[in-house]
């Protein structure tokens, strides 16, 4: 007898950690069928693909209002799928405005739901809590202060680490001289846009007085070259998910997002900027409630790293913040051991493993009369 389960993912962090999530769930019970919603690796992953969501890069407060009609035809997919096949549980992975919209198709059906990676209530709309306590069996969080604040809310939760530790190796020696900086825009083309050239700019006032200064430019599996331009001197496209290259990095110049919790746990300095729109960016400062933008000064409860957000990530703004760490290797030293100790706050390795023991014990329990 085969367990048949559904997994939505809707951007590129959330297809990775899906598509793991589905190999642990595989691992542990070979009856198990996932049909996935997400990207080119829940793809290779799924037994059957439903729709590929994480590459159109729908996210925003503006984006998805665009693609309203995608959207709106394939939850309604989903609803039929659940309603038809009556898989054993739906696991929501992060991508709460698209999950959030599927979630009651679950509850109406009489399916459970667990959500692995949380959305960040923290960080702004709370209210959100109460929504998913109406909708969700468990939360399986990934911060160990999610954890409480779930559970203070009513909502079941489990801790079960950063899926990261599982893929991003410790922190090697690294060689005395500062000579490799990353550039890192992010993974949207919105994001490339608007980063990129700030990031060659403040490359090339950093080369300027560092002749030796070489860049490596980190395509997105879900990027063509071409949407990188042409490259300044000095600065080589890289492909690559073993990390390797990205853990002898001297500093990185980093879009907010998930390379920010990635450099923290290879030990890596950054300079973490951020653009968006204008119009988005007056939404989110009405809605957003923490100090920090960068996942390791917020796990750091501290400024570990230099943020630029929206005017003030300028090219001479980054390169001087940038100058900063790679002139002081005393302060690049503090930087390294401080996001050290952000590794050592996300627990052990082992979270995809943790989450598919959470759900395959949750689906069981729930269909046993």
């Amino acid at each position: 007898m085969t367990t048949q389960l559904l997994i939505v993912a809707g951007d590129p962090s959330g297809d990775l950690h899906a598509s793991n999530l589905i190999k642990a769930l595989k691992l542990r019970d070979p009856s198990v069928r996932v049909a996935a919603v997400g990207g080119p690796l829940c793809l290779a992953a799924a037994d059957e693909f439903i729709e590929d969501l994480a590459s159109r890069g729908v996210t925003g407060f503006w984006e998805p209002a665009l693609k309203v009609g995608f959207l709106l035809k394939l939850a309604g997919k989903l609803k039929r799928f659940l309603v038809d096949r009556r898989p054993a549980a739906l696991i929501c992975v992060d991508y709460y405005g698209f999950n959030r919209r599927i979630l009651p198709y679950a509850k109406s059906a009489g399916i459970p739901a667990f959500y692995f990676i949380s959305p960040q209530v923290w960080a702004s709309r709370p209210g959100r809590i109460k929504v998913l306590k109406r909708f969700i069996q468990k939360m399986l969080v990934i911060f160990p202060f999610e954890e409480k604040l779930y559970r203070d809310a009513g909502v079941p939760a489990d801790f079960v680490g950063h899926p990261l530790l599982d893929l991003i190796p410790e922190p090697m020696a690294r060689d005395a001289a500062a000579n490799v900086v990353g550039l890192l825009p992010g993974s949207r083309a919105s994001e490339i846009k608007r980063h990129l050239p700030v990031f060659f700019e403040a490359f090339r006032v950093l080369r300027a007085k560092r002749p030796s200064l070489r860049g490596l430019l980190f395509a997105s599996a879900n990027q063509n070259d071409t949407a990188y331009g042409a490259l300044p001197e000095g600065v080589q496209l890289i492909r690559e998910q073993d990390y390797k290259l990205r853990s002898t990095l001297d500093l990185a110049l980093c879009s907010s997002g998930t390379a920010t919790l990635e450099n923290a746990l290879l030990g890596v300095p950054m300079v973490v900027v951020y653009k968006m729109s204008w119009p988005t960016y007056a939404i989110a400062r009405a809605l957003v409630n923490v100090k920090h933008i960068a996942m390791a000064n917020l796990l750091a409860g501290k400024a570990v790293v230099p943020e630029l957000i929206q005017g003030d990530a300028t090219p001479e703004r980054v390169a001087a913040e940038a100058a900063a760490i790679l002139d002081d290797p005393t302060k690049a030293a503090a930087i390294r051991a401080e996001l050290l100790k952000v590794r050592r706050s996300l627990g052990e390795p082992g979270a995809a493993d943790r989450a598919a023991a959470a759900v395959l014990a949750g689906a069981v329990a729930e269909a046993a009369p």
